[in-house]
């Protein structure tokens, strides 16, 4: 839940690099909060109003957290428009988001690794 919460703090940082661990726990997080909403709207029987303001709420802090990552892989934050090219783009932008991250620092600032002391 922390990595979840770590990214709301970052609401709007598209600055920076976010780890590998960071990314996919934010996402999975995000997607069980998501059917939890669907769940909820379909036994209230609303038309995906819940569903709808959550998108919403975390729409911006899902952009930033795939640009860190993007950087953190020592990619343009321009490859966040992958997935709009069918088929490949998809497949290319997972492959950049699974990647390991750049050793050390980037172009997009230092390793998120390594543990400030």
């Amino acid at each position: 839940m922390n990595w979840y919460l770590a990214v709301f703090k970052q609401y709007a940082v598209f600055s920076g690099r976010s780890r590998r661990k960071e990314y996919w726990m934010f996402t999975l997080i995000n997607t069980i909060i998501f059917f939890v909403f669907v769940s909820v709207d379909g036994a209230i029987g609303s038309p995906g109003v819940l569903q709808g303001i959550y998108i919403l709420a975390v729409l911006l802090p899902s952009i930033g957290v795939a640009i860190r990552r993007l950087h953190d892989t020592g990619h343009s934050a321009w490859h966040i428009f992958l997935p709009a090219f069918p088929i490949i783009g998809p497949i290319i932008m997972i492959i950049f988001l699974v990647k390991d991250s750049d050793v050390g620092e980037n172009r997009y600032g230092p390793d998120p690794k390594i543990e400030v002391a």
